[in-house]
């Protein structure tokens, strides 16, 4: 079944408070997709983020951002007033992110709801909390000490807390019960106001992608819990990290610093910790997009400490034996295998044995001098198309910073006119994905709004000035709308919509 649809951090929605949330904004953009023929929202991970307000390194891998908590809902539930929420600088610029006025302002305002909410004797909180034994105190104890600890790292916290002794525990749950609640409470109002807008979602023929990270950070509550997964030594600390080889574009490589897994202890437990958090996210998700997918057949290793990744080597990771296990205890799922880079053989068996889709970034297809597998003509059904995705520069912006050679061979072979305009250039990379075989095409909602470097999602390994973009309010006008349901039926991926008449 042909489909299409958008790439857009939740995050990037427009509206009040600083930055995007489960709010009528969020309900909007639903709308605005279904209008505009479009079936699939993929946005970035959900959970809370730490240092770098990267949304792939995250303070627990099951627990979702308290960051998109929508203000206004809890308004409703008068647990806050329009005053408290105005009483706070969420930033100047409506445009972009300040991630440090949100940390200093969103965690105080959700503390007031809290102290407000009275959330200890609501039967559906109660309920919350047991149906997430599994991680949820873990997570919670893990969030408080942080605070108590100033937001340090646990591998610097007194070591019976590091290593989780049984009374060092129990006496940290009794002192700070009330911070432990808070942030349950954090979590329940964030599944709650998620699922609302899913099903919501859901209703109007939109289906959720969401994206899953194959490493935690090393910060984590699912490290401090769960050392015994991780290639750590007896004093808790990292023996080797993940990252990437030196290459064209690095030539010391990516060192990324992400715990690495033990994998023949997963195995032993027949992979329950991995199958645990991929149930977790197809509770969150329709569809899941697994980042970084060729570590599961190999991944590079490199010891710690280490100043750069040249060091390291290629390990054997579970390959088939994880997916075979995953579709035994949670069925045959909706998945996207993040499968870019270099591809060995033995990567393309798996995810061909697997029967996922790889994507294909048109972004990555234009090289004069060899044919890529990236070009239209050698697409094939069983994948996603993208202009490009949130690594990427914009694609106006891409464009520009093409060789000469590159542009040409671009030009050619869209068909893009010498005197197209700025804002109508990225559309012709986005009808070519639409036209492609690909089952599946998302593009960025920069590329649709034709926006350019200022509004790039992310620059690989750096850090600052990332994750800012919002889009602006109305920006996704009915004549954007209407190019793009024009496109979904023309190509065929627009399920029942017939024409393009409801939109003025």
């Amino acid at each position: 079944m042909r489909k299409c649809g958008v790439l857009m951090a939740v995050t990037s929605l427009p509206g009040k408070y600083g930055i995007g949330c489960f709010s009528k904004e969020a309900y909007k953009f639903v709308d605005d997709l279904s209008e505009a023929g479009q079936r699939l929202w993929q946005i970035l991970p959900l959970g809370p983020t730490s240092y770098g307000d990267s949304p792939y390194q995250s303070f627990s891998t099951f627990a979702g951002n308290p960051y998109f908590i929508d203000p206004e809902t809890l308004i409703k539930k008068k647990w806050l007033t329009v005053r408290d929420c105005e009483a706070y600088d969420w930033g100047s610029d409506v445009n972009s992110v300040d991630y440090e006025k949100i940390y200093n302002s969103r965690f105080r305002l959700l503390r007031k709801a809290y102290r407000r909410s009275k959330i200890a004797s609501d039967r559906g909180f109660q309920r919350f909390v047991k149906a997430n034994a599994f991680w949820l105190p873990d997570y919670a104890l893990f969030m408080a000490l942080k605070d108590a600890h100033g937001g340090k790292s646990w591998e610097v916290w007194e070591r019976p807390l590091r290593f989780r002794e049984k009374d060092a525990l129990e006496e940290a749950k009794q002192k700070h019960a009330e911070d432990i609640e808070f942030y349950e409470f954090l979590q329940y109002e964030f599944f709650t106001e998620w699922k609302e807008l899913k099903k919501y979602a859901n209703k109007k023929g939109i289906e959720i992608v969401g994206d899953i990270p194959i490493y935690v950070a090393f910060d984590s509550s699912d490290t401090w819990a769960n050392p015994k997964l991780f290639e750590f030594d007896g004093e808790l600390k990292p023996v080797a990290v993940a990252g990437c080889p030196p290459d064209y574009f690095s030539a010391d490589g990516q060192l990324w610093g992400n715990p690495l897994y033990r994998w023949d202890v997963h195995k032993k437990s027949r992979y329950a910790w991995w199958m645990k958090r991929l149930e977790n996210c197809f509770r969150l998700y329709d569809v899941v997009r697994i980042d970084h997918f060729r570590g599961f057949d190999e991944y590079y290793r490199i010891p710690w400490p280490a100043e750069n990744a040249r060091i390291g080597k290629w390990v054997k990771g579970p390959g088939y034996d994880l997916f075979k296990t995953m579709k035994k205890k949670l069925g045959e799922r909706q998945v996207i295998a993040e499968d870019l880079g270099l591809l060995t053989p033995s990567v393309l068996r798996l995810v061909a044995r697997t029967g996922y889709p790889g994507m294909k970034v048109l972004q990555f297809a234009f090289n004069p001098k060899d044919e890529s597998d990236y070009l239209p003509q050698n697409h094939v059904k069983n994948s996603v198309v993208y202009t490009g995705t949130h690594d990427n520069d914009t694609t106006l912006s891409w464009y520009k910073d093409l060789t000469p050679r590159e542009r040409k061979f671009a030009s050619d072979y869209i068909n893009i006119p010498k005197n197209v305009t700025e804002h109508e250039l990225p559309w012709y990379f986005i009808r070519s994905a639409y036209a492609s075989v690909a089952d599946t095409v998302i593009i960025p909602m920069q590329d649709v709004l034709s926006l350019p470097h200022k509004a790039r999602m992310n620059t690989p390994s750096t850090i600052g000035g990332n994750w800012q973009w919002r889009m602006k309010e109305e920006a996704f006008n009915n004549s954007l709308k209407k190019k793009l349901r024009k496109f979904a039926v023309l190509y065929g991926r627009a399920g029942k919509i017939k024409d393009s008449g409801s939109l003025k």
